[in-house]
């Protein structure tokens, strides 16, 4: 199944058991200013989690479009998108576990096709310190479901993702983690607030034997390592628990549930792709790169990934009404675009990109969210400012460069960290660029730039 294939099913299956399915929320909620963005499906709907009725009754579904910022940085590799599509389920008080987890199943094994042999879940190890016991029958309802499809399910106890990383899961098909697998707003039980909702939840992973497990990401594979092997594709929550004002917890009135599972990642698995840029809502405008720029995605890999990801998302933004600008979202959707001209350099685009792969994002989503395609020309004005403002930013920061070298000054990371920065000059522009024309470097540039550089990055999560 494609992915268009895939989100029609899911709401069909949905809707005959009885959901409402509800509209998509604006990637950018106009009446919550605690967030910038839509970064999950269940946030337009968490008044009704935490207790409010929906119109719509107890059962509810849809697919929402999100953007996660903070995710920005990790794009470039084969499973990191900053725009995405959430697949969701809700029960308000109505089924539970028993219900939620043979469903799940069932769409990803019978309607999508994915080998039950690759999937691999994860339950709530427990909290004995706060009186929050395991979760065996999320574990149990697991166990059946694969035994019933000849498929082993042993378990391990792995606690955290460190222990992971050093033991790895053995081959085990359930796996039980601690805090990995609570779900609050705030994290940890530890850190929730006094009458604020939490529980556990049952994520569930997708295996590629053909990825070779990345060391850097620890000793041995595990389901919630980042070392390559295991995607994950959903996470079911089960709001179960409210804390109380001594630090303990009482079971909430009203138990919810609240699934989320990844399109684009849940396509590449039904294609046996590690690489979720080779789905059918992504590969085209890759495509489209291919024949602008005259290169080929198996060698700029990285800097198509980037700029596929990047373009599409501000185009959502920009059909949702944000322009780019020097703070809040419009901030964001700067970085979004200039990171995705920075890496367009690789691909010897300079200038025009978006007029390219504006018009390819609205025929891909034109039957679910028409409003890009009808604001095609609105959006291709809206980015190609960004790119002539950023084209003057690239002078003013070559300006510096050669004022620097006129003074006989050496190029520090300072400097560096200044035209990234305030100028927007890449960094990787400024060095090619000091090469040619032979400007000294400061022997220590790097490790100053990166000192400059963490502390950015630790100032924009925090404000994302």
């Amino acid at each position: 199944m494609d992915a268009q294939d895939i989100r029609r099913a899911f709401l069909d299956l949905l809707a005959a058991d009885g959901h409402a399915i509800v509209a998509r929320a604006p990637i950018v909620l106009r009446d919550d200013p605690t967030t910038l963005f839509t970064g999950s499906g269940m946030q337009p709907l968490l008044p009704y989690l935490l207790g409010a009725d929906h119109p719509d009754g107890a059962r509810l579904a849809d697919v929402q479009p999100c953007l996660r910022a903070q995710d920005m940085d990790e794009v470039g590799d084969n499973r990191h998108t900053t725009f995405f599509e959430m697949l969701g389920n809700w029960s308000l008080g109505d089924y539970e576990k028993a219900e939620q987890i043979p469903r799940l199943f069932r769409f990803l094994v019978d309607t999508v096709g994915l080998d039950p042999n690759r999937i691999y879940v994860s339950c709530f190890i427990g909290d004995p310190e706060h009186g929050i016991p395991r979760d065996e029958e999320s574990a149990a309802i697991w166990e059946r479901l694969f035994t019933e499809r000849g498929v082993s399910a042993d378990r391990i106890d792995l606690d955290t993702e460190e222990y992971g990383n050093e033991h790895g899961s053995q081959g085990a098909r359930i796996a039980f983690y601690g805090h990995k697998n609570w779900w609050s707003r705030f994290g940890g039980p530890d850190e929730m607030p006094a009458g604020d909702p939490g529980g556990p939840d049952s994520e569930v992973f997708y295996y590629f034997p053909q990825v070779e497990h990345d060391p850097a990401f620890g000793r041995y594979p595990h389901q919630n390592s980042d070392g390559g092997q295991y995607l994950e594709i959903g996470n079911s929550v089960f709001m179960t628990y409210r804390k109380t004002e001594d630090g303990g917890f009482a079971e909430l009135p009203r138990h919810n549930v609240d699934f989320g599972g990844g399109l684009e990642r849940i396509a590449a698995a039904s294609i046996d792709s590690p690489d979720v840029y080779r789905i059918s809502l992504v590969w085209p405008i890759v495509q489209a790169l291919e024949e602008v720029s005259g290169k080929s995605y198996d060698d700029y890999t990285e800097s198509m990934r980037v700029v596929a990801d990047h373009l599409r998302g501000a185009a959502f933004l920009a059909a949702d009404g944000v322009k780019p600008g020097n703070s809040k979202q419009g901030y964001v959707m700067r970085r979004l675009v200039r990171r995705a001209l920075r890496f367009g350099l690789d691909l010897e685009l300079t200038a025009g990109v978006a007029a390219d792969l504006v018009p390819v994002v609205g025929r891909l989503y034109a039957d679910v969210y028409p409003e890009v395609a009808a604001q095609e020309a609105a959006i291709v004005a809206v980015l190609q400012k960004e790119e002539k403002q950023f084209a003057r930013t690239l002078r003013k920061g070559l300006s510096l460069l050669r004022r620097l070298n006129r003074q006989g000054e050496t190029v520090t990371g300072a400097h560096l960290f200044e035209l990234h920065d305030t100028f927007g000059m890449p960094l990787e522009l400024s060095l090619e660029e000091a090469a040619r024309k032979e400007y000294p470097l400061a022997d220590d540039w790097r490790a100053s730039f990166d000192t400059l550089m963490q502390a950015q990055q630790t100032r924009s999560r925090a404000a994302v």
